[in-house]
């Protein structure tokens, strides 16, 4: 099984903090005030801000928790609205190169990033009230919490490599 969360990360997080042991409805507001969050952090910014530490800049970042939280509602919505339980992993940078992240506008990132918030929040809500376990290829059995609780850390996660970026 593919190492992950508190087990990969540490508890709290190394690098940016977050608590594994968080409760759903604490994740899912972690999640759904993101937008706002980054929204306030980058305005005025370009959104091409690199690290030389990183391997994206701000826009591609932003980019990347949209599409990641887009996913995972996808694969929650497969486990509550269809019985589909089955999940796989994907590669972030082979979708950043598919998806064309460096060509896009940070304020377009912004907007789809609250986009795929709302469906985001809409499917873990549903997700949590059928009591959702996806199968995940590497990782083995992902509860719905689990789901809430990893994709919440993604998202804290790069929000702090953001801000990193941002202080230069």
């Amino acid at each position: 099984m593919e190492r992950w969360g508190a087990d990969l990360y540490g508890q709290p997080c190394t690098t940016c903090g977050f608590d594994w042991s968080m409760d759903p409805t604490t994740a899912r507001a972690l999640v759904l005030t993101l937008p706002d969050r980054l929204a306030q952090v980058t305005a005025g910014r370009a959104g091409t801000e690199r690290h030389a530490d990183l391997g994206w800049d701000v826009t591609e970042y932003v980019c990347h928790v949209g599409d990641n939280l887009r996913s995972w509602a996808e694969r929650l919505a497969a486990g509550w609205l269809a019985g589909r339980r089955d999940v796989t992993g994907y590669d972030p940078d082979a979708l950043a190169q598919a998806r064309g992240y460096s060509a896009l506008p940070l304020a377009v990132a912004l907007w789809s990033l609250q986009a795929s918030v709302i469906l985001w929040v809409a499917s873990v809500d549903r997700a949590l009230a059928a009591d959702v376990t996806l199968e995940h290829a590497t990782r083995g059995p992902q509860r719905a919490l689990d789901v809430a609780r990893n994709n919440a850390h993604d998202a804290v996660h790069h929000e702090h490599e953001i801000a990193r970026i941002l202080a230069g």
